[in-house]
C-alpha cells in the first residue's frame, strides 16, 4: 500500500485528528484516555488509527485486532495486545500472575475469574506505563471474542490516573458480540466526508476530467466513504466515469466496497488468491506459520510480491491486510473446497505442543464430514479452555464438536456439555437451541432428567418467576429415581423460585413445593449444607414459622461454620442463605456470611459474584447505621455489575433511599418495583411495600405508612413480613389504629420468639411498648434499648430512642426526653437517616431543647470511592492492597487520595484515621 493512501484518507479529518492528539497528550500526562472509534466499513477508522499510532512519538504501541474467525477462541485477542509486555509478568500480585498466566496457557490450574484477568492486565499496563506512555490500539473490535471485550471493558472503565490510552475501532451497525461490551465508552463517531472534501479526494484518484454530475452522483452514493471513493473508481474506463455509463448498484455500501476486492482478488493468479486465502484464515498474522503453509498448497514465493503488488497486504514482521474487508473477500472469494484445504494445512502447519486448540479449530473447520478424531480433539479443547476461564470458547468447541460427532448417543452428550457450557457462558437462547438438539439424542433417562433440570435452570435465569417453578419441580421429582443429591439441589431451587415469585406465583405455590420436597426421599447422608437449608425451609412453608426456626436455625449455624472452612456451599446459596438469616432476625449470620462473600470473592476475582456479595453487605451496613459504607459497596456492586453486563441488583440502593428519607425516594422504590415485577419476582412487590413503610414513618405520613405495611404482610415473603410488622405497630400506634397494630403485634410476637435473638426481641419490646402505657412502656422501652444496644442493627437502637423520647415527652418527663431524643438525633444525624432525624429534631424543639444545625459533615466533600479509598489507608492498607480490592490501579489509588488529602486538609495518610474520626 502507498503510504500516499493513509493521508489521502485523512483528508478532512482535522476534527477526528484533533480527538486522537488529545488522547495521546492526556496518556502522556497521566490522564488515562479511552475511545472507541465507530463507524462504517472503509470510512476512515484504520487511517485514523494510523494516524494515531505516529502521532505517539515517544509512546509505547500495543497493538490487537479482532479477527471474525477467531471470536470463540477465548482471550485471542487479549493475548495479541498483551504478549509484549509478558516478560514483566513476575511484577504482579501472586493471584493475578497466575490468573493471567492460566488465561494465556502459559500454566495450569483452577480456571480463573475472567475479571481477575482483567485486573491483571490493568496491573500490568499500569506497570509498564511507569517507563514509557502507552498507546493500545484495537481495530475490529467487533470481530473479539467475548471474553476479550468483556475483559478490555472492564480494564477501559477502572483506567484513570495512568500513562494510558486504549483506543477501539468498531464497525458501526454491527451486533457481533465483541461490540456490545464496548457500548458505554466514550465514543467519536467517524462520518464520511463533506462533499467538499470527498470531491477533492476522488478528483485526485481519477485521472482526465471527471463530469460534475457523475462526480456529485458518486459522492452522493458513496456518503463520503472514503474507502469507497478510492475503491469504487478503480477497473471503470475513462468513458464510463466521464458519461456516467458505469452499472448502478444498489448494494449496501461495505457489500459494494467488498464486491470491488472480490474483483481484484479474482483476477490475481491461483497462487496468489491461495495466499491470501491462507492469510486470511491464520488470524495472527505469522509469518513463519504461513510460509510453512505455502510449501503444503505449493505455493510459489512469488505469490507473496504479486499479493503485494495489488495494494492488497504487506508482509513485514507481520501479514498485514490493506483493510479488514480485504480480509474478509479473500475468504468469501474461495470456494469451500478451497478453504478447507487451506484450514487443512494451517492444522498441519501448527505444532500441536505450541497452539493445539487453535489447530484442532482449524481441523474443524477442514473437516466435511462427521470425524470422531477431530470432535474429540475438540472436546479436549474445551476441557482446556474452561480450566482457562474461557467457557465461552469451550462453548464453541463443543457445538462444533457435537456437529462432528458420528455416533448419536455421544453426539447427544456432547450437545448436552454444549447446552451446559452455552449457558455457563451467559447464552441462554443458545443453550436451549443445543439443548433441544441434545434432546433429539438416544439418551437415557438420567441423561435426559439432567436435561429437563437445566432447561428449568435456563427458564429461571432468563425471568426470575413462576414460569420455571413447575420445571424445577418436574426436574427435581425425575431426579429423585437417579440421583437424590441432584434431586435435592433441584427441590432447593423449585423453592427458591417460588419465594422470588411470592404473591405473583400461578398454581403451584411455596406451600406446594414444601410440601413436595418433604415426601420426597431423603437425600445423602450425612446431610450437606443444602439438604439442611431444604429441610428447614420445607417445614418453614408447610409447618409455619414456628416449627421451621427449629430447623433454619441450626442450618445457618452449619453454613456460618461452613464459610470459615470451605464456603463454595455458603457462596452459592447465599441467595437463600441471606434471606433466611432475615427471616430469623439472625444480625451475627447476616454479618459472618456477607463478610466472607465479599472476601472469598475478592480473593478469587469472582466477579460475577462479587456483586451478590457486595450487596447483600451493603444492607447489612445500612441495618449497622453505616450508610456511607454501604453506599460505597453499591456503588462497588453497580460499577462491577456494569462492567460484566449483568442486572444490577437494586435492592440496597432503594433499602438506603428509604432510610435516608430521600424526596425522590418514593418514585425510585416504586420504580423497581415494577420493574422486578415485570421479571416475575412478586416478593419484589412486598419489599417495595416494606421499603415504603420505612420510608413513611420516618417522613411522619404514618397512615401511607399504615397502608403499605399492610399490603407487604399480604402474602408470606421470606424476610419481609416481619420487617413489615414492626412498621405496621408503629404506624399503626401513631395513626389510631390500635386494632390492626394489635393484630400485626401478634403476629410479630410469634416470630421473634422463635427467632429468640436480641435483634428480634428488641425490636418486639418495642413494638409493645407502642401499644402500652405507664410503668409498662417504660419498661418496654428500656428492654429493648438494653437488647438493641447488644445487636449490630443500630438503626433500630435509634429509633428506639426516638420513640421512647417521643413517648416521654407526651408524659411531660421534657429531661429525660430530651436525653432519649438527643441520643436519638446524634446517631440518625450521624447515619444520614434524613427524615428520622427531622422527626428528632421536631421534638427536641418541642421540649424546648435548642437544636443548632451542625456543621456539614467533612466526608460530605468525598465522593464515595475517595471515602471508601480514605477509610483503606487510614486501616494502614498499602496502594497495591486497596488497588487490588477495589479492582483499580495503584496509580489510580494514589491520584484518588491526593484529593482526599486536599479535601480533609492532611498531608499524610498517618492523619487520616484522625480526619475522618472527627468527622
Amino acid at each position: 500500500m502507498s503510504s500516499s493512501a493513509p493521508r489521502r484518507g485523512l483528508r478532512g479529518r482535522r476534527g477526528e485528528c484533533g480527538a486522537l492528539d488529545q488522547v495521546v497528550a492526556g496518556a502522556r500526562a497521566g490522564r488515562s484516555q479511552v475511545l472507541v472509534l465507530r463507524g462504517e466499513p472503509g470510512v476512515g477508522k484504520s487511517a485514523l488509527m494510523e494516524y494515531l499510532v505516529g502521532s505517539a512519538a515517544g509512546c509505547q504501541i500495543l497493538r490487537a485486532a479482532g479477527v471474525e474467525s477467531e471470536m470463540e477462541l477465548a482471550f485471542a485477542g487479549l493475548h495479541q495486545l498483551c504478549m509484549p509486555m509478558m516478560g514483566h509478568l513476575d511484577r504482579l500480585p501472586g493471584p493475578q500472575r497466575a490468573a493471567l498466566a492460566i488465561a494465556f496457557g502459559l500454566s495450569e490450574g483452577s480456571a480463573p475469574d475472567r475479571f481477575m484477568v482483567g485486573l491483571a492486565v490493568l496491573s500490568l499496563l499500569a506497570e509498564e506505563a511507569e517507563e514509557q506512555p502507552i498507546v493500545c490500539v484495537v481495530d475490529d473490535a467487533q470481530w473479539l471474542d467475548l471474553v476479550s471485550a468483556q475483559t478490555l471493558a472492564f480494564v477501559a472503565r477502572r483506567l484513570l490516573a495512568e500513562r494510558v490510552a486504549l483506543v477501539f475501532a468498531v464497525r458501526a451497525s454491527t451486533r457481533a458480540a465483541g461490540a456490545e461490551p464496548l457500548v458505554a465508552l466514550r465514543e467519536l463517531v467517524v462520518r464520511g466526508l463533506r462533499d467538499d472534501d470527498a470531491r477533492a479526494l476522488l478528483d485526485s484518484v481519477v485521472p482526465g476530467r471527471l463530469d460534475e454530475r457523475v462526480r456529485d452522483r458518486i459522492v452522493a452514493e458513496t456518503r463520503g466513504n472514503p474507502l469507497a471513493l478510492l475503491e469504487l473508481t478503480r477497473g471503470l474506463t475513462a468513458a464510463e466515469l466521464a458519461g456516467g455509463f458505469g452499472r448502478p448498484d444498489a448494494r449496501p455500501l461495505a457489500s459494494r466496497i467488498e464486491q470491488r476486492f472480490l474483483r481484484r482478488i479474482g483476477s490475481l493468479p491461483d497462487a496468489t488468491r491461495r495466499l491470501l486465502l491462507a492469510a486470511a484464515a491464520e488470524p495472527v498474522g505469522d509469518v513463519p506459520l504461513l510460509r510453512r503453509v505455502a510449501e503444503r498448497l505449493d505455493i510459489g514465493a512469488d505469490a507473496a510480491g504479486a499479493a503485494e503488488a495489488a495494494g492488497l497486504i504487506e508482509f513485514g514482521a507481520r501479514v498485514r491486510f490493506r483493510h479488514p474487508l480485504v480480509r474478509s473477500a479473500a475468504y468469501r472469494a474461495a470456494d469451500p473446497g478451497e478453504r478447507r484445504d487451506v484450514h487443512r494445512a494451517l492444522a498441519e502447519a501448527t505444532a500441536p505442543e505450541f497452539d493445539s486448540d487453535r489447530r484442532a479449530w482449524h481441523r474443524a473447520h477442514a473437516a466435511v464430514e462427521p470425524d470422531e478424531a477431530v470432535a474429540g480433539e475438540l472436546e479436549r479443547s474445551a476441557g482446556r479452555a474452561q480450566a482457562r476461564g474461557g467457557i465461552a470458547a469451550a462453548a464453541a468447541f463443543l457445538r462444533r464438536a457435537t456437529e462432528l460427532t458420528p455416533d448419536p448417543a455421544v453426539r447427544g452428550t456432547r450437545a448436552a456439555a454444549a447446552a451446559q457450557a452455552t449457558f455457563d457462558a451467559g447464552a441462554p437462547d443458545a443453550a436451549l437451541e443445543l439443548l433441544a438438539a441434545a434432546e433429539m439424542g438416544p439418551l437415557d433417562e438420567a441423561q435426559h432428567t439432567r436435561l429437563a433440570r437445566l432447561r428449568a435452570q435456563i427458564v429461571f435465569a432468563r425471568r426470575r418467576g413462576g414460569e420455571a417453578l413447575p420445571l424445577l419441580l418436574d426436574a427435581a421429582r425425575r431426579l429423585e429415581r437417579i440421583d437424590d443429591g441432584q434431586a435435592g439441589e433441584a427441590y432447593l431451587e423449585a423453592v427458591g423460585a417460588a419465594v422470588f415469585a411470592g404473591r405473583l406465583n400461578g398454581r403451584i405455590g411455596v406451600r406446594e413445593v414444601a410440601d413436595a420436597a418433604r415426601a420426597a426421599p431423603r437425600g445423602p447422608r450425612p446431610p450437606r449444607l443444602a439438604d439442611l437449608l431444604l429441610d428447614g425451609l420445607a417445614t418453614r412453608f408447610a409447618e409455619g414459622y414456628v416449627n421451621g426456626a427449629s430447623s433454619l436455625k441450626p442450618a445457618l449455624r452449619a453454613f456460618r461454620r461452613a464459610a470459615g472452612r470451605d464456603g463454595d456451599d455458603a457462596m452459592r446459596w447465599l441467595w437463600l442463605t441471606w434471606l433466611v438469616a432475615g427471616e430469623m432476625w439472625d444480625d451475627e449470620a447476616w454479618h459472618e456470611l456477607t463478610t466472607h462473600a465479599v472476601r472469598a470473592a475478592r480473593e478469587t476475582g469472582a466477579l460475577n459474584f462479587l456483586p451478590l456479595a457486595l450487596a447483600y453487605r451493603a444492607a447489612v451496613h445500612v441495618h449497622a447505621g453505616e450508610f456511607d459504607l454501604a453506599s460505597a459497596l453499591i456503588n462497588e456492586s453497580d460499577n462491577i455489575t456494569e462492567v460484566t453486563g449483568n442486572s444490577p441488583l437494586g435492592y440496597p440502593s432503594l433499602l438506603l433511599v428509604a432510610w435516608r428519607g430521600e424526596a425522590q425516594a418514593s418514585d425510585l422504590i416504586r420504580a423497581g418495583a415494577r420493574d422486578a415485577a415485570a421479571w416475575g419476582e412478586g416478593r419484589a412487590i412486598g419489599l417495595s411495600h416494606y421499603l415504603l413503610a420505612v420510608l413513611y414513618n420516618g417522613l411522619g405520613r404514618y397512615q401511607d405508612a399504615l397502608a403499605s405495611a399492610e399490603r407487604a404482610g399480604e402474602y408470606e415473603d421470606l424476610a419481609v413480613v416481619g420487617f413489615s410488622l414492626v412498621e405496621l405497630v408503629e404506624a399503626g400506634a401513631r395513626s389510631h389504629a390500635p386494632d390492626a397494630a394489635a393484630i400485626a403485634l401478634r403476629r410479630l410476637e410469634e416470630q421473634a420468639d422463635a427467632g429468640g435473638t436480641d435483634w428480634a426481641l428488641g425490636v418486639l419490646a418495642r413494638s409493645r411498648a407502642l401499644l402500652c402505657d405507664g410503668r409498662t412502656a417504660d419498661l418496654l422501652y428500656r428492654e429493648a434499648i438494653e437488647r438493641l444496644e447488644r445487636s449490630r442493627v443500630a438503626v433500630h437502637l435509634a429509633r428506639t430512642h426516638l420513640v421512647y423520647g417521643e413517648w416521654l415527652r407526651r408524659e411531660n418527663r421534657r429531661l429525660e426526653a430530651r436525653e432519649q431524643l438527643r441520643t436519638a438525633y446524634e446517631m440518625l444525624h450521624g447515619f444520614g437517616a434524613r427524615a428520622f432525624a427531622e422527626r428528632a429534631r421536631r421534638e427536641l424543639l418541642a421540649t424546648g431543647e435548642v437544636v443548632r444545625q451542625r456543621a456539614a459533615d467533612i466526608r460530605e466533600a468525598l465522593t464515595t470511592q475517595e471515602a471508601q479509598i480514605a477509610r483503606l489507608a487510614a486501616d494502614g492498607r498499602t496502594n497495591s492492597e486497596i488497588g487490588a480490592e477495589l479492582f483499580i490501579s495503584p496509580r489510580t489509588v494514589e491520584w484518588h487520595l491526593h484529593k482526599v488529602f486536599t479535601k480533609l486538609e492532611v498531608n499524610s495518610r498517618n492523619k487520616l484515621r484522625g480526619a475522618l474520626a472527627r468527622a
